[in-house]
């Protein structure tokens, strides 16, 4: 079987979009609209948004994408001089080729758990060892906090850590900015207990991912501290991060934020995901983390990672040891219920090898 045959589990953004959302793209295909997001559809979209926010006072700007949302806010929010605390394993310090420093800012990695989460005590050491230093004018000033939501390891931070890590930024003069490239299945998932609502009341900014939860392409940036709101649209024109035709994203969100489409989709992944989970552990394998998302990563015998692979695509994560590697397993909004029960016959026959 050849790659293009093979049943998808790698990532939850190889398919193009939801089918509501092509059905206004072909009927507003041939209409002229102002362009660089001033378009009626922008706005109706950005109304949603603030309206899911419980806030009329944040700015929303739709993005191209998750690396460029990232790198764009953090050149805005960082001086010269400053860098952004992180999970080790971040998305800003593990996967985006550099951006962060490429701009000439440091990111500054905590270790994490297999969770992929940082603490509010962690922060705080971190701030207290780098204003204590005797040297410290000599170090990377740590500026603000990063964090992603869902974790890269598909965990989900609950109220309690979010308000925990804003009050230590709060007290500390630290902004807290969250990567949402996954926040609809954090929003969706079971247990979780934070909504845009909390964000914009515990955050200086956080981006609602798009390109991973039913979009063809973009991300909604939205910026709540007014510190970080002057000349923003400046640095995103700068940046390439402006879309010229940007009624091709507005109109993505403003599908999305109508009628909950957002969470329902991302609850389906997520659920489909949790399945697998449990499957998993029903079945003896090893779990590499928890996760309660869409994101399941698991310890997989490397001949029985052979089998499967011989039908499945995944994502390779790390390798375990000379006999075991670790691999990401992704559902997503478009993954179909026959192909998740065709994984789970499959798991539970090569677990009896």
């Amino acid at each position: 079987m050849n790659k293009s045959t093979k049943i998808e589990f790698a990532s939850d953004y190889q398919c193009g979009c939801h089918e509501e959302i092509m059905k206004l793209m072909l009927k507003t295909n041939l209409e002229n609209t102002t362009g660089y997001g001033e378009d009626c559809y922008s706005e109706e979209a950005k109304a949603l948004i603030k309206k899911e926010c419980k806030n009329e006072d944040v700015d929303v700007y739709f993005l191209i994408g998750g690396t460029q949302s990232n790198a764009i806010f953090l050149k805005q929010a960082l001086k010269p001089h400053q860098g952004v605390l992180c999970a080790r394993t971040g998305h800003i310090n593990c996967h985006e080729a550099g951006a962060i420093e490429a701009s000439g800012h440091k990111v500054l990695p905590l270790a994490c758990k297999g969770d992929g989460k940082i603490t509010a005590s962690q922060v705080e050491k971190a701030w207290i060892e780098h204003f204590t230093d005797d040297n410290q004018i000599h170090i990377v000033q740590p500026a603000g906090v990063y964090i992603s939501q869902t974790t890269e390891n598909g965990a989900v931070y609950s109220l309690k850590e979010l308000t925990e890590l804003s009050q230590v930024c709060k007290n500390r003069n630290l902004f807290l900015y969250v990567d949402g490239a996954r926040l609809g299945y954090a929003l969706a998932s079971k247990g979780n207990d934070v909504t845009l609502a909390d964000l914009c009341r515990l955050t200086d900014a956080f981006y609602i991912g798009g390109t991973k939860c039913g979009a063809l392409i973009g991300e909604a940036m939205v910026i709540v501290n007014p510190e970080f709101k002057k000349d923003f649209p400046y640095i995103v024109k700068q940046q390439g991060g402006l879309l010229a035709k940007g009624r091709l994203i507005g109109l993505q969100f403003k599908v999305l934020f109508t009628d909950n489409l957002y969470i329902d989709i991302c609850r389906k992944a997520d659920e489909m995901g949790n399945k697998i989970a449990l499957s998993l552990k029903k079945f003896g394998y090893e779990l590499y983390c928890d996760s309660i998302s869409n994101q399941q990563f698991v310890v997989f015998d490397n001949e029985v990672l052979k089998k499967l692979s011989e039908k499945y695509l995944f994502a390779f994560w790390e390798k375990k040891d000379e006999t075991h590697t670790v691999m990401r397993i992704c559902t997503s909004w478009s993954t179909k219920e026959e192909d998740i029960n065709s994984l789970i016959e499959d798991l539970r026959i090569n677990s009896m090898v």
